[in-house]
């Protein structure tokens, strides 16, 4: 049961008490003119946000009745005379011009990959962060980047015959991010440093870069290096050179690795990718950032037997050729991702007894967290330009943009940090937001960092807004369709002729296939293509190999021969990819149905179960997807659209649960703490298995579609059951 301590006219969960006290005498801050103040934020601003997310309720009944009254695909004209009645569309701005200023290099004028991961799991966080730098030859050798079959099969044993072509693809690497002026480095027999720069020793001689300026630094001896440093298109490459590793010993020229630099950035996640329900979850999540905000934050990580101290990395120093030190970061520059303006939280409680929006509380506590970074004794250990970056997600439209834009500005002035110092990531993920992309921008425009695109989410969004104009295609189908498009393409023109380059990121969505780094080289360099600045990987090793296509591509340059916005494209944008005669054929729906009941299955029974937030699921082929709530939404929405226009019944959908939850359950047989979904005939299902069936059934009725009222009170109540357990067994 929560524990409530009185602090001004407040009753705040005692977890989240000792955190912020203990962050506040860190500071030197008086608290209780912290708690009054965070008191007046929010009194002041908890009305306005239920105002906006009664407006969200209104549009969305306005769109209903459109649809109900004229199904299918709506009439241009008609549709875009409602919306803009009704104030979903807005006017876009005559000018906008994006004029955030102290934005560190890594978001503003370097382009690489960006991680996302959840921030209360301390040991994929820390991951995360230290994935600025990763291993080539790791990467390469123990995935199917590097073809798994044959002689290349990796086995049990190290195989020199794949280890081999790993070396190989590393030389071609080097031959095209520091090609030689004559020969190959595949020739290189030894690196040394002179007068001249960097020489690279060749059975016929010395040989020099074509581009001298991109040997930037070295360590170790000039005539005998460790390490040569590298720069190209703004990214540095190690070649680690040890005549006595496991691979230099090996080879000549000693090479035993190569280190990409590979997230600039990572996302720590209060949001999609954890399950964070209760006052305890909240405050572990921000124990965890300001543990990276002070550089206190470490993890015991047992692998192989061996047990040891995962922490922070150091930054790495270089000897540059002329003599001086050169510093590069150790660690990939840090956002936070709050939650968006939906959900309230018992963590804290008003004066009337209500509950806080969690997002409000968020922003307090992320900043206070932050304090030792910003202005305390670990300054600049993640931003150098004295910034704090917060993703804020789900908001629908430029008002929503304005009021996260104030109450940053409050907050900065509860904690006397200087203004605009919070800067604000602008997640393009909710149609109205896509529709009015400038607008948004326009709204925060002195603050804004980043925006991006999510398909899933947009998707989720997609069907909920138009649920009633008919039945829509399969997720693939979806996927596939023009407004797509035409949103992948609107969010980096608009980004761009805001004045976002050289200010802000531009990013693309996650590759959700973790174990294809094959299809991910292959694919996701067209987000480098688009013109994007980085782009989500699920894994650190996956920001080691999607740094190769940053190093393929110039993604500035890409932007010079982009057009500028499609003035029709809105229209594109506003046609829902509804099924046509023929799509929903029984296979197709059969297969589907049971495609969606499986992933949510999967992801849902270690959400409410375990409290897991982000999981690897097969889906109904066996292929690992990496699923978080985004992913649900997609599912459940997509079969809720169908249960209300008659594609499918709930009995084929209670049908699909009972022959797929025993598949789950055997799929995560090897861990310890499961619990089978799979109950008797005449029995009762557990939590897990109502929660999934819930998110389908219910989903209609869902806010904009979100899983997240259910899913909370869902895993309360497990947590309650789990907690009543513990205590009959003691």
């Amino acid at each position: 049961m929560t524990s409530y301590l009185t602090r001004a006219d407040l009753s705040v969960a005692a977890p989240i008490v000792e955190f912020a006290e203990a962050s506040l005498a860190d500071a030197g801050r008086d608290s209780e003119a912290f708690w009054r103040e965070a008191s007046a934020i929010i009194h002041d601003l908890g009305p306005r946000n239920a105002q906006l997310l009664q407006r969200r309720a209104e549009l969305q009944q306005r769109i209903d009745d459109f649809h109900r009254a004229n199904p299918g695909a709506p009439d241009r004209d008609a549709y875009r005379a409602l919306l803009t009645e009704i104030g979903y569309l807005v006017p876009v701005p005559d000018a906008v011009s994006v004029t955030t200023e102290d934005v560190d290099a890594e978001i503003a004028t370097m382009a690489g990959p960006q991680l996302v991961v959840p921030l209360l799991n301390a040991r994929f966080a820390l991951n995360a962060a230290n994935a600025r730098w990763g291993s080539l030859y790791d990467a390469l050798y123990g995935t199917d980047a590097v073809d798994q079959t044959g002689d290349l099969a990796p086995g049990d044993q190290h195989n020199p015959v794949r280890a081999a072509a790993v070396v190989a693809r590393g030389r071609d690497l080097l031959d095209e991010i520091a090609p030689l002026a004559a020969g190959s480095h595949h020739d290189a027999t030894g690196y040394r440093v002179d007068a001249d720069g960097l020489a690279v020793q060749t059975p016929g001689g010395d040989r020099r870069l074509a581009a001298p300026e991109g040997f930037v630094g070295f360590t170790g001896e000039a005539d005998a290096p460790t390490a040569v440093l590298l720069r190209h298109h703004g990214l540095h490459a190690e070649i680690v050179i040890d005549h006595e590793g496991s691979i230099g010993r090996t080879e000549e020229a000693g090479v035993q690795d190569i280190l990409l630099e590979s997230a600039l950035t990572a996302i720590l996640d209060l949001e999609d990718s954890v399950a964070a329900v209760d006052a305890d979850d909240k405050a572990l999540g921000y124990r965890n950032w300001r543990g990276f905000m002070d550089g206190t934050l470490t993890e015991s990580v047992t692998k192989a037997g061996r047990t040891f101290l995962r922490e922070l990395a150091p930054d790495r120093t270089y000897r540059t050729p002329g003599g001086d030190e050169l510093t590069l970061p150790g660690r990939a520059v840090l956002f936070v991702r709050n939650v968006g303006h939906l959900m309230r939280t018992d963590a804290v409680l008003d004066r009337d007894g209500e509950q806080t929006f969690e997002g409000m509380l968020d922003a307090i506590m992320t900043a206070l967290g932050t304090l030792p970074e910003l202005d305390g004794p670990n300054r600049g250990r993640n931003s150098r330009t004295g910034s704090m970056y917060i993703v804020k997600p789900k908001m629908h439209g430029p008002e929503e943009v304005a009021f996260t834009a104030e109450l940053f500005g409050r907050v900065e002035q509860l904690l006397g940090l200087p203004a605009r110092a919070m800067k604000i990531g602008i997640m393009d993920e909710e149609r109205r937001t896509s529709v009015n992309l400038a607008a948004c921008i326009a709204a925060a425009s002195d603050r804004v960092v980043f925006i991006n695109t999510g398909f899933l989410d947009r998707t989720g969004d997609e069907i909920h807004t138009s649920l009633h104009a008919g039945p829509f295609l399969p997720k693939a189908g979806i996927k596939a369709q023009p407004f797509m498009t035409a949103y992948e393409a609107r969010n980096v023109a608009i980004g761009l002729a805001a004045g976002l380059g050289g200010r802000a990121q531009i990013g693309k969505g996650m590759w959700a296939e973790p174990d294809l780094m094959h299809d991910m080289l292959e694919k996701k360099i067209a987000h480098v293509r688009s013109g994007a600045s980085t782009a989500w990987v699920p894994s650190p090793t996956a920001a080691t190999l999607h740094a190769l296509h940053y190093h393929q591509v110039d993604a500035f340059a890409v932007r010079e021969t982009l057009p500028a916005v499609d003035e029709t494209s809105l229209d594109v944008l506003l046609t829902p990819p509804l099924a046509g005669e023929g799509d929903l054929t029984p296979e197709v729906v059969v297969d589907e149905i049971d495609n969606n009941v499986q992933s949510i299955l999967g992801y849902v029974v270690r959400w409410i179960d375990q409290g897991i937030g982000v999981s690897k699921v097969p889906d109904i082929r066996g292929v690992g997807l990496m699923e978080d709530r985004a992913t649900l939404r997609i599912s459940s929405q997509l079969l809720a659209n169908w249960l209300t226009h008659g594609v499918i019944t709930e009995a084929q959908i209670d049908d699909s649960l009972r022959r797929l939850a025993p598949v789950v359950d055997a799929q995560n047989a090897g861990d310890a703490a499961y619990e089978p979904l799979a109950f008797p005939e005449g029995g009762r299902p557990g939590i897990a298995y109502t929660a999934a069936r819930r998110l389908i059934v219910e989903g209609a009725a869902q806010p904009s579609g979100y899983t997240e009222p259910l899913l909370h009170g869902l895993r309360r109540e497990k947590k309650a059951e789990q907690a009543a357990a513990v205590g009959a067994r003691n």
